[in-house]
């Protein structure tokens, strides 16, 4: 799995990393029980301080995404959410708000705004289809 990072977004660089590894679990890019790179070169490759990804690891391993065995590394773990169903509700609900938000400041109006939803569901959907032909 190939991590990138972006100084500029003014989005914390741990949050960018467990992001990236949360799209790759639900997109298929990343298998459970598949290993995640140890934190020191990963943190070298990306040029940030080791302490930057472990945080993103230890939120990742909070979130129930990850599970780290101790020795070996950090594995994503299966696909079954730690999180009450009304949990997984409030979590998405907040990044759907933001989304909401961003589509109002930049002036896009409902349509446009659903058909883009759409047509991401649709990408998504996709990509977890051909991940699957795949194995």
């Amino acid at each position: 799995m190939v991590f990138q990072v972006d100084f500029k977004t003014g989005k914390p660089v741990y949050l960018q990393l467990v992001d990236q590894v949360r799209y790759a679990a639900a997109s298929g890019g990343l298998r459970p029980g598949e290993p995640l790179p140890s934190i020191r070169p990963l943190a070298e490759e990306l040029r940030v301080n080791r302490n930057t990804v472990a945080k993103a690891y230890t939120e990742l391993e909070s979130q129930g995404v990850i599970e780290t065995i101790p020795g070996k590394g950090c594995f994503l773990k299966e696909n079954n959410s730690p999180f009450t169903k009304p949990v997984r509700q409030k979590l998405l609900l907040k990044e759907v708000d933001e989304a909401v938000v961003m589509a109002h400041h930049l002036q896009v109006d409902r349509e446009a705004f659903l058909t883009l939803v759409k047509e991401r569901l649709d990408h998504f959907e996709r990509k977890v289809a051909s991940h699957e032909e795949k194995s």
